[in-house]
């Protein structure tokens, strides 16, 4: 029984929310505990005086509940154990000894000092976030003058290939910046916007030089400027782990081989350096010549990368830089990038670009938060291929939320698609078992929707899925955008615009806690809420093919006058004494099939 308890020292099973306020958690077998409490004193408190308080359980994943608790740090250190009092009757004391029956076995866990300089924070403006991440060349093309000479006709028949050009720019992006304001997104992703021969911009060239293509620096700081005006923040891609083969340094070392000055700055295997047909050094992905990797734990390229992320903070006004390849540079860069980005301005975001777990990169040293690719993963399983059903698809969230601190969950980049996957739309029509029409897909895509701008973190809008864009694997992800209102989805843009409304209208879908209540699966369906200490939202989301009743809140004894009203429609709903729903006809919010219902209330302090 001890081995299915689990907790250590250190995120995300213990970190500081502030100061003065220590976030514990610790894993259970599922269903085994009858209550856990946490006890806790000042470290140099005599042993005996530790003040015991009563965990939640705040998820459930297929094998472990999680219980969390919030311990007074008045003095800023703490030591702390927990007692676990099982359903069989036995208890567990749990400290950093292990896992015993009798207490002066297990010992104290052992939180160091709270640091301030050391607690995780996110810039404040990301809880209420709502991104858009433009690929500038299929975006909109603002100036002809500047087309490179191969561009397509925007409106082309034929699918892009990975070498297509049709002329998007950045006065493209200032053009539109109103459409972006009237569809509610308040922060911009671009990708690559620097010198480089691609049209994805990601083997650059110059770091220091907006890509002529795209435009030049007076463009793009009109492009800051005017986005700021209208409360829209920018996020630069940044591609440190690798440059072009053009980049002066590489260019170099091609020419001189040992004899560069910058032969360090890459991991070379052999003199003279060969690209063909297999470059004898090491590269972004499988040999890919024009892609070499950078050598980050040199002091050189350390200064000159970030000297980079500087100049475009100081020079143009940006709002943060989302890393590429993050995980395959050493993180001793990655924290001094953070030293010198948040030297500057804590309220810069950095986000790196992981497919996988990313927890020990989310400490609080190196990234605020990731592309959280787990979570489109995910979704595509319950929304798009209909391989798992509502009890699954919530465990796998709980799980993906429990590993990381509240703070990086907030900064996380919730998206369902980007420029290097396949569109979401497109996964909705191909999976399941092959039977969805596209008026079904295009209603799992706005449920997927409706999820991902009410739970925690960053939602990411991909140009052109508000409009019902479709896209297989790049580069058939990356057409350019339409613009023609009869090709576009209406029903899907306003379906997007009311979600990014309702999320900016309510502090409980920002800021809340998130916790699932249940999970139908015969009926495909479950329901969570957010809540802070003034408000609460009660999100439903029905993946079935059926009307869903909406069950009765579990926060009934605390709403406001007992009464929630439907963030969506307006309609009010009450609730008796008894926890019933109550309307004089006996309607109860009812979620439509493949439908949303986010219920509304105050709470009673």
């Amino acid at each position: 029984m001890p081995s299915s308890i689990h907790h250590v020292c250190e995120p995300p099973y213990a970190y500081a929310l502030d100061e003065y306020r220590l976030n514990v958690r610790l894993k259970v077998r599922r269903r085994g505990a009858a209550t856990c409490q946490a006890l806790y004193a000042d470290r140099y408190d005599s042993p005996g005086t530790e003040l015991p308080i009563l965990m939640e359980r705040v998820g459930s994943d297929r094998h472990s509940d999680y219980y969390e608790a919030i311990l007074p740090a008045l003095k800023r250190k703490v030591r702390y154990l927990f007692l676990v009092q099982m359903n069989d009757g036995d208890s567990y004391w749990v400290g950093e000894r292990g896992t015993f029956a009798q207490r002066e076995l297990a010992g104290s866990f052992q939180f160091p000092y709270v640091c301030r300089e050391e607690i995780p924070r996110v810039p404040d403006w990301a809880h209420e976030a709502v991104f858009y991440q433009i690929f500038p060349d299929r975006f909109h093309n603002g100036d002809s003058n500047i087309n490179p000479g191969d561009v397509q006709p925007w409106d082309a028949v034929e699918k892009p290939t990975p070498l297509s050009r049709y002329g998007g720019d950045l006065q493209g992006v200032i053009d539109r910046l109103d459409y972006l304001v009237e569809l509610g997104v308040n922060a911009v992703y671009l990708n690559p916007i620097f010198v480089s021969p691609s049209n994805h911009k990601y083997d650059t060239t110059d770091y220091y030089t907006i890509d002529a293509a795209f435009g030049d620096l007076d463009t793009f700081k009109q492009l800051v400027k005017q986005a700021h005006e209208r409360g829209i923040r920018v996020v630069l891609d940044a591609v440190f782990n690798h440059s072009g083969d053009q980049l002066f340094a590489f260019q170099d070392v091609m020419e001189k081989g040992e004899q560069s000055s910058y032969r360090d700055w890459y991991y070379i295997d052999a003199y003279p350096v060969v690209q063909e047909p297999v470059p004898n050094y090491e590269t972004f992905g499988n040999g890919i010549a024009t892609m070499p990797k950078l050598n980050t734990s040199n002091r050189e390229v350390t200064q000159y990368l970030l000297d980079v992320a500087e100049y475009w903070i100081r020079e143009a006004g940006i709002d943060g830089w989302r890393l590429d390849v993050a995980n395959e540079v050493d993180r001793r860069f990655w924290q001094l990038l953070r030293e010198r980005v948040k030297g500057i301005d804590d309220q810069q975001l950095l986000v790196g670009e992981f497919m996988h777990d990313a927890s020990p990169w989310l400490h609080g040293d190196q990234f605020d938060g990731v592309m959280n690719y787990l979570f489109r993963e995910a979704a595509l399983d319950f929304f798009a291929r209909q391989n798992i059903g509502a009890e699954t698809f919530t465990e796998l969230l709980t799980s993906l939320q429990m590993r990381y601190t509240d703070q990086a969950y907030s900064a996380m980049m919730q998206l369902l698609g980007s420029h290097d996957t396949e569109r979401f739309l497109t996964a909705c029509l191909n999976g399941g078992r092959g039977w969805n029409s596209q008026e079904t897909a295009l209603a799992r895509m706005r449920l997927a929707v409706c999820l991902q701008m009410t739970m925690p973190g960053m939602p990411v809008v991909y140009y052109g899925d508000e409009v019902g864009m479709e896209g297989r694997n790049d580069p058939d992800c990356r057409r350019p955008m339409i613009w023609d209102e009869e090709k576009r989805d209406a029903a899907t843009y306003e379906l997007f615009q009311s979600m990014i409304a309702l999320r900016k209208k309510y502090v409980s879908l920002t800021r809340g806690t998130m916790r699932f209540v249940f999970a139908d699966e015969a009926t495909n369906a479950f329901g969570f809420l957010r809540q802070t200490d003034s408000e609460v939202a009660y999100v439903i989301i029905n993946n079935g093919t059926h009307p869903y009743a909406v069950p009765a809140p579990p926060l009934k004894d605390r709403l406001h006058a007992c009464a929630m009203i439907d963030g969506l429609t307006g309609d009010r709903y009450t609730l008796t004494a008894c926890g019933q729903w109550e309307s004089a006809d006996g309607a109860v919010p009812t979620a439509v099939p493949f439908g949303c219902v986010v219920l509304i209330a105050g709470i009673d302090r």
